[in-house]
């Protein structure tokens, strides 16, 4: 009998970091599937200059399940702030050395993953470079992940270019081998569904027997979610995949104070509100909680350690028979 249940994780960007660092104190098996269709900033540049899948995400994503000295972590994360490198963390660099020394992006990821003992599987979606293209409600299309949520249009789907760029066989793989699938929390459009919209990706994920699992944001996003409800986080996920496929979908229902929200609401940002009786009707069970969202120096942020332990505890639940013990 298996005493660790196989959970993928799928996302990019920030969010799926803060929810790693809760997760990996529980004995789960984690596999991380992370989006490489960044074009902007140091990952952008290191993309176009050495033809080779964006590095930002899949480097916050090591760092956050990495077990090692502060120190080193700090340093993976470091940014320069001067020179021809300014703007480059160290990370990113290292793992583009690593990808010209092995030929090989997920070989590279491979390798660093072991430096930085993570706990768990990093994989990128895909080897390929990939480009996010946005299709607005107007007709207009947005070619680049960067330029998507600086149009502030309203988000009708998103598609990779070329059709040609290949999932990573280990992603389909882990998939098909999950007990458990996680989404989120992270930008929906340009972190959550650029990994389902690679080829069989989606389809791998309608045929898992997997329980799947949206943890929700707790703030919109101005050019991506503007006036979103939780429902609607999770139809445009079940449009991309063409299935409605969650389970289960845990929010935030913390009421924040007026003095943090205002410099949200400068951004065209609020919390997302949880209409329960739509989630209800998409047959899905809803778990909200005050303490998922969280306020910390003015910033509000999910709760690694709580959404982590409600995410625990459903498992326990669903599978009783199953030997669990905390770190």
């Amino acid at each position: 009998m298996r005493t660790k249940v196989k959970v993928v994780t799928i996302g990019g960007g920030t969010g799926l970091s803060v929810l790693l660092r809760g997760l990996k104190k529980y004995p789960l098996e984690i596999t991380a599937v992370v989006t490489v269709a960044d074009d902007g900033g140091s990952s952008g540049k290191i993309r176009s200059d050495m033809n080779i899948p964006s590095p930002g995400d899949i480097r916050n994503v090591i760092a956050a399940l990495s077990d090692v000295e502060p120190y080193l972590e700090k340093m993976f994360q470091y940014r320069f702030d001067s020179g021809e490198i300014k703007g480059h963390p160290v990370g990113n660099l290292m793992i583009a050395a690593m990808t010209d020394i092995h030929g090989d992006f997920s070989t590279a990821v491979k390798v660093m993953s072991r430096i930085l003992n993570v706990r768990g599987t990093v994989l990128p979606t895909t080897n390929d470079i990939a480009t996010l293209n946005a299709v607005l409600s107007t007709g207009e299309i947005i070619r680049g992940e960067s330029s998507i949520t600086e149009a502030g249009g309203v988000i009708d789907h998103v598609y990779i270019t070329p059709s040609r760029v290949k999932p990573n066989e280990d992603v389909l793989k882990a998939i098909e081998e999950a007990d458990y699938i996680i989404m989120g929390p992270g930008s929906l459009y340009t972190s959550i569904i650029p990994n389902l919209v690679i080829s069989k990706v989606s389809e791998k994920i309608r045929e898992s027997n997997a329980k799947k699992i949206y943890v929700c944001n707790v703030m919109t996003q101005h050019g991506e979610t503007d006036n979103y409800s939780v429902s609607d986080h999770i139809v445009a996920i079940n449009k991309h995949v063409e299935e409605n496929i969650f389970d289960l979908v845990i929010a935030n229902s913390r009421e924040f104070d007026d003095s943090i929200l205002s410099k949200y609401h400068k951004e065209k940002q609020e919390p997302v509100k949880i209409d329960q009786e739509k989630i209800e009707e998409l047959g899905i069970k809803l778990i909200k909680n005050n303490d998922v969202g969280i306020v910390d120096n003015n910033t509000i942020r999910h709760n690694a350690d709580k959404v982590s332990e409600l995410i625990y505890d459903y498992i326990i639940d669903d599978k009783p028979t199953m030997i669990y013990n905390k770190r």
